[in-house]
This record gives C-alpha cells, structure tokens and sequence, in this order.
C-alpha cells in the first residue's frame, strides 16, 4: 500500500521543540518533492518547508526559517521535520505530502497526489 504515516506531534512550552515525522511505504520518497504543510485552526494550508526529489535541497517559509529543519532519511525512507524554537504561533495541524510533479517552491496542494495524516502541535505555557 502506498502511503505516508506520520507521527510526532504533541504539547510544548514555548521555544520548545518537536519532531514531525513521515515514514513512506510503497514508494520512495527521493525523487518526489515531499512538502511540509501546516494548518492553524481556521486558517488555510500554509506550506512551511520542502526538500527536493532530485538533489536534496530545501526551501523554508519565512516564518520558519532558521528555526524549521526539514530532511529526508534515504535508506529508512523517512522524512522528518525538526521544529525547533518553537511559538504559539506555531499552533498547528502539521501534513506531510509527497508529489512526483511538483517542483520546488510549487506549493499548488492540487499537485501533491499522496498526504500524511495530520499530528497536532500545540505551543503554549
């Protein structure tokens, strides 16, 4: 079966940190661009990072910039997003999806064929 089954998540205290994770079965994550997405309550989908299929490289929105890792474990076929200094603001519902026609930066959710279940990441004192 070819999915993506996420985990991590939870509750932290500001500038806290928490790991998002995404284990693939059924297809190999390098070669597809994979694209962290997160959704606040009541808010649209906010692309937050992604990592290219073809050479590894990143892109981080500004809001996570400096703070977010996103990377991709090739052998175990996992991809994690490393949240670090983490804010209220950061409140969120956490996807990850995987797209074999996307290119970087193209954050278009129509293009993005396979999504993990959501994890929430609660940020508060």
């Amino acid at each position: 079966e070819v999915q993506l089954q996420a985990s991590g998540g939870g509750l932290v205290q500001p500038g806290g940190s928490l790991r998002h994770s995404c284990a693939a079965s059924g297809f190999a994550l390098e070669g597809n661009t994979v694209t962290g997405f997160r959704q606040a309550s009541g808010k649209r989908h906010e692309a937050v990072a992604c990592i290219s299929g073809k050479d590894g490289s990143t892109h981080y929105a500004d809001s996570v910039k400096g703070r977010f890792t996103i990377s991709r474990d090739t052998p175990k076929n996992i991809l994690y997003l490393q949240m670090n200094s983490l804010k209220p603001e950061d409140t969120a519902v956490y996807f990850c999806a995987a797209s074999g026609i996307a290119g970087m930066g193209d954050y278009d959710e129509s293009k993005y064929e396979l999504w993990g279940q959501g994890t929430q990441v609660t940020v508060s004192s």
